[in-house]
């Protein structure tokens, strides 16, 4: 597929697509708002997506795993 045939659909058509797949494993994350501006201003509200491969502790781990990696703002 051809990234600029991705634009023909939306946030929602794609997550359902993901999450319909046998062979998906993982958690989608994404801003509840789609982003309208360049930038992150104020708080955001984010949605966890995960189908039935993951069973919702096995998700939460995940996620835990993740944020335990990632590194605090403005370090590199």
């Amino acid at each position: 597929m051809d990234s600029a045939d991705l634009a023909f659909y939306t946030t929602t058509d794609l997550i359902n697509e993901l999450l319909r797949r046998k062979t998906f494993l993982g958690v989608i994350v994404h801003a509840e708002d789609e982003l309208r501006q360049q930038g992150w201003q104020g708080e955001k509200i984010f949605r966890v997506h995960f189908n039935s491969n993951l069973d919702r502790e096995t998700a939460s781990g995940l996620l835990d795993v993740i944020a335990e990696r990632m590194l605090p703002l403005g370090e590199d």
